[in-house]
């Protein structure tokens, strides 16, 4: 239960949450509290069930959530939200996307790719919904604008 008192630990912490308060969200002491995150003892299920509701991640990624990037051990992501490990660039640009991205998103030879980014780094959006996406906004100023 290694990883369950790991996760513990970043989650409260990126939370910016003493033990305390997180203790009380689950109803129980802080040392008991405690004592998860060092992995003495283990909540029982429905403690495990509340944290993971309060955290907004899937209780399965509270239990076994273990990816790393590089060295680094990541905290398990919100809901809806998936990290799937490093992509090496090769001296053209490319990159590989982890077959369980691709999965994930239907994407096989040939499908199209919107790369965004910001000062902070790069995304990719499959490009038929950035256009769907990009057309509503569009539709929808249009109304504004009529209404005004």
């Amino acid at each position: 239960m290694i990883m369950l008192s790991e996760n513990l630990v970043m989650l409260r912490n990126l939370k910016g949450l003493t033990q305390e308060q997180v203790a009380e969200v689950v109803e129980i002491s802080r040392q008991s509290y405690a004592k998860w995150e060092q992995g003495e003892t283990v909540p029982d299920i429905e403690k495990c069930d509340r944290l993971a509701s309060f955290y907004g991640i899937k209780l399965d990624a509270l239990m076994h959530y273990d990816e790393k990037v590089g060295n680094t051990k990541m905290a398990p992501p919100p809901e809806g939200k998936f990290l799937w490990g490093t992509v090496k660039l090769g001296n053209r640009g490319q990159i590989v996307i982890p077959k369980e991205a691709r999965d994930k998103y239907g994407l096989q030879e040939g499908s199209r790719l919107v790369v965004l980014g910001d000062e902070e780094g790069i995304a990719l959006i499959q490009a038929e919904k950035f256009e769907s996406q990009l057309k509503s906004a569009l539709e929808l100023s249009r109304k504004m604008i009529a209404e005004d």
